[in-house]
């Protein structure tokens, strides 16, 4: 059997290919798009077709090139699909000024099983159904999850900027293959930081030592990258005051400090020592003698003449015993302590503080706390940075950068996480933003994976066996779009998703069901999408219980992946289309208006 290092070098090489694949899809005449199906309006939750109605007009900017975005479905895709971009959103190519992502975590498990539909012989062949595990399930354990994240990251440096840095948040299950995947990508060069967040006090792991942390790589994109100095430094420990700064002395008038802090007269000063040479280097400049002192042997003053003097004449030059110069570094000026690569103050997120007056939590089980997001977007972003996140769960880094003046993308394949996101923003009463999806998302998905080898009769096929239909004989299904219910006479037929399910499709399934195969007792239809009329349609046909239409979930693939393809179809519910009957209005027992 190949080990995972062996398999690494393919694994890379595979995932390249596809982006490669993906972004050579971008310069031709076929383009991924994304639909806006909404236009949310926090204090007016309204719909998109509404936008520039007069009535629903609002003091921002609702300019879809430049609003902030929640996008439903497969990253890979609205990786894509960003861009590329369309007349209305161009691509955000090179654009992005800081990205974080929390991908899934490799769980380990065996999730090699076919799907198991009772009653369906699907589970005895390789079917389409296998091929949709890529989320935190995964087919082939570590290497699913690398083969999932290489071309992810590929697509993710194309839209960073130049000034543009990455956070990938990871546990011990996966981050150092991901290290090494992401050095290859981004360059070795280009890793800044492995960041250590200790996320709880103690943890209770049997037999083995309890893991409290998660681990955080920082990459640049370039040495331009956005790094804010001193916005979350932390106050000096008292330990490091009481024996660094062990020097006092008192001002004789009053002063302003280096900081603008107003210093009055009689005020103890703390201060250090500070040596003011450095290792030599070059030519050996700054080795002069000053004040008939010269630097250490292999050393030179790490400041020019004229900066010592301006040092000397404000009074912040001291002399040792031995009549060596320091300069002195006030306490009262200190900036305190920058993050460090170890990060102790920040707590995870817990049910537990759901009742608590600022409780931030949301019921989601990988919620990061916002404090973990506030640091990163102010140390790695500046006020109008574009942020993105495409792994977005419960929403933080989108909550978080609307706070903080940033504009954001974020993407999820789960609608519970869209969901979650969007009521969040709503409830912060954040700036009008655009819901989106990709365009012919179920298609698109399936093409992703599936390549050129991907037909509508595929995705067909993984509907019906989520509905636990077993297909009919291929010589009377060329299409496989249809089936049979075992042991009934029932037809089962599932529709295009690239069209609207209307009074045509049902006339033909009429047709068939009472044709095909000598004839069935009831055909139902399975639709994605339905025309406006279908309501009307289907009372005008009066087929009884012979005809049935129910609606498809929105995310069956994406549920697949969720699960490792190994989805039952007792958990897909298929809901009965909702329509209104408008009845003829009548007086006096006369019709005197039809609907």
């Amino acid at each position: 059997m190949t080990s995972l290092l062996e398999q690494l070098p393919k694994i890379v090489a595979d995932g390249k290919r596809e982006a490669e694949r993906i972004m050579e899809r971008l310069e031709s005449s076929y383009k991924i798009g994304l639909q806006t199906r909404k236009l949310v309006i926090p204090s007016r939750d309204t719909n998109w077709q509404d936008m520039f109605s007069k009535a629903n007009r609002v003091d921002h900017d609702l300019n879809p090139s430049v609003m902030n975005r929640l996008i439903y479905g497969d990253n890979l895709l609205a990786l894509a699909a960003l861009l590329a971009g369309n007349d209305e959103t161009p691509s955000m190519r090179g654009k992005v000024d800081l990205i974080y992502i929390d991908p899934p975590f490799d769980s380990k498990a065996d999730y090699r099983t076919k799907i198991n539909l009772p009653g369906s012989d699907i589970e005895q062949r390789s079917t389409v159904l296998e091929q949709f595990a890529y989320s935190d399930t995964w087919t082939d354990g570590t290497a699913s999850y690398l083969g999932m994240i290489v071309p992810r990251l590929c697509l993710i440096r194309e839209l960073m900027s130049e000034k543009s840095s990455i956070y990938i948040h990871l546990d011990y299950h996966v981050s150092h293959y991901v290290k090494a995947v992401a050095d290859e990508i981004f360059g070795k060069d280009n890793f800044i930081n492995e960041i250590v967040w200790k996320r709880t006090y103690a943890h209770n792991d049997p037999k083995r030592y309890g893991a409290i942390h998660d681990v955080i790589f920082f990459y640049k994109k370039s040495d331009a990258y956005i790094w804010n100095d001193k916005v979350e430094n932390a106050d000096l420990p008292e330990s490091t005051k009481k024996s660094w700064y062990s020097n006092e002395e008192v001002t004789t008038e009053i002063i302003t400090n280096k900081k603008g802090v107003v210093i009055p007269a009689d005020t103890i000063r703390y201060y250090n020592k500070a040596d003011i040479s450095a290792p030599a280097h070059g030519s050996g400049a700054n080795q002069d003698v000053w004040h008939n002192v010269k630097p250490p042997t292999g050393r030179m003053w790490a400041y020019k003449l004229e900066y010592r003097q301006q040092l000397e004449k404000e009074n912040r030059i001291v002399f040792s015993k031995t009549g060596r110069p320091y300069e002195k570094r006030y306490l009262d000026e200190s900036d305190g302590v920058p993050p460090q690569s170890l990060w102790t103050d920040i707590q995870m997120v817990r049910g537990m503080t759901r009742h608590h007056k600022n409780s931030e939590w949301l019921d989601y089980a990988t919620q990061k706390p916002q404090r973990l997001l506030e640091r990163i977007i102010k140390i790695s972003s500046n006020e109008g940075s574009i942020v993105a996140d495409f792994f977005c769960g419960s929403g933080t880094t989108a909550a978080v950068a609307e706070k903080l003046g940033r504009r954001w993308i974020t993407t999820d394949l789960g609608k519970p996480a869209c969901m979650v996101t969007r009521k969040r923003l709503i409830d912060q009463d954040a700036k009008p933003f655009l819901y989106q999806h990709v365009g012919d998302y179920q298609v698109e998905m399936a093409r992703s994976t599936m390549g050129r080898k991907f037909r509508i009769g595929d995705l067909s096929e993984i509907v019906l066996g989520l509905f636990g239909a077993l297909p009919l004989p291929i010589e009377e299904n060329p299409n496989r779009n249809m089936a049979r219910i075992p042991h009934t006479r029932i037809l089962v037929l599932a529709d295009s998703p690239n069209k609207l399910t209307g009074l045509t499709t049902l006339r033909r399934a009429i047709e068939i069901r009472d044709n095909l195969m000598g004839g069935w007792d009831k055909v139902i239809v399975l639709g994605w999408n339905f025309d406006s009329n279908i309501g009307h349609d289907i009372q005008a046909l009066n087929q009884g219980d012979k005809l049935e239409v129910l609606v498809i979930p929105p995310d069956p693939l994406d549920r697949l992946k969720k699960k490792g393809g190994k989805l039952k179809a007792e958990e897909v519910r298929f809901s009965s289309l909702q329509y209104v009957k408008i009845k003829p209005i009548e007086k006096n027992g006369k019709v005197i208006k039809k609907p």
